[in-house]
């Protein structure tokens, strides 16, 4: 029995009080809404309308029954706006992976512009690396991430690409400092620092590969689970590591410089599992992130002139000739 659809027709015949008028509102024949009403009251075990008169009139179980009713189908609209909004990802909780590295003013820029435009949405945002993500996608621990390509798409969707230009960092004292751009065969001989493979293995490989054809074999690879512990390494000499401007900003000692030629860049994109019980809110989540990054690239840095003032003179003045101070 259709509870809720016999009890919608009994509150339209009650406030109405006259069967015809009742019907055409309801846009259905007099004989079947007359049916729905006789199989109320069969089920409820009451007549719900005094039909002995020339005009119908609600019953004492009928006025209490419209009581009810009418909080029972708002009761009933209520739930089922809110599994709409569930079903359409507008509510609920989105648990989603971002890589470490991940700028703050991005991250923030993104749950900004989530909170702006699925305020309903709890976003669970997890600090994960793309093989964690895509491990934790398939296990069901995971609603959509935010991955580095190249990543085997097999049981995956893939959202909106980014592509961030990398270029070199490097100390700001070292000679290679001093043009405005650099070729990959230019950092021969030297170390290069990468997160551990296992962070994102297709883009690990695809990097080495890029090296290798264009002339830079590492020396050696040293690894960085933490941009701050990749900068230490940069500073310490003989490394260099190649990643996005924003990596730099964080350390006024190091520098970026674009690679030369065809400009070497990261793919990054939202993923979701392709199975229809993939959460509703992935692909909206994948379209506001890729909007979010394409906004948030920064532009790259412009290369200071030789004679220009290095950041820490503005922290420790020079001191003053033969003052001995």
């Amino acid at each position: 029995m259709d509870l809720f659809r016999h009890l919608r027709y009994f509150v339209v015949v009650a406030e109405e009080l006259h069967f015809g008028r009742a019907a055409e509102l309801l846009g259905i024949a007099q004989p079947p809404l007359s049916q729905s009403i006789q199989r109320l009251e069969r089920e409820l075990g009451v007549e719900l309308f005094d039909r002995s008169r020339r005009r119908i009139e609600l019953s004492h179980a009928g006025r209490l029954l419209l009581n009810e009713a009418e909080g029972l189908l708002a009761a009933e609209q209520r739930m089922r706006s809110l599994m709409r909004m569930v079903r359409e990802g507008r509510l609920g909780t989105l648990r989603a992976g971002v890589p470490p590295e991940t700028p703050a003013v991005t991250l923030q820029a993104l749950l900004t512009q989530l909170a702006d435009q699925v305020p309903g949405l709890d976003v669970d945002l997890q600090e994960l690396t793309t093989g964690e993500q895509v491990r934790m996608l398939a296990a069901g621990q995971l609603d959509v991430g935010l991955v580095h390509h190249p990543v085997d798409g097999d049981g995956l969707r893939f959202g909106p690409a980014v592509r961030v230009r990398l270029g070199v960092i490097l100390p700001r004292v070292s000679p290679l400092a001093r043009p405005p751009e650099l070729a990959l065969a230019d950092l021969a001989g030297h170390d290069l620092v990468l997160p551990p493979r296992a962070t994102a293995p297709g883009w690990y490989d695809h990097l080495l590969d890029v090296c290798r054809q264009h002339g830079f074999t590492p020396a050696r690879i040293r690894h960085a689970h933490n941009p701050e512990f990749m900068l230490g390494l940069v500073l310490a000499g003989r490394a260099v590591a190649i990643e996005p401007v924003s990596t730099s900003r964080r350390e006024p000692r190091v520098v970026w410089r674009p690679i030369a030629g065809k400009s070497l860049r990261r793919t990054t994109s939202a993923v979701w599992p392709a199975q229809s019980s993939a959460h509703p809110a992935a692909e909206r989540f994948a379209e506001i992130v890729a909007k979010t990054l394409n906004e948030s690239a920064p532009a790259p840095m412009t290369v200071p002139a030789q004679d220009a003032p290095r950041p820490w003179n503005v922290v420790f003045a020079r001191h003053a000739a033969g003052t001995g101070q």
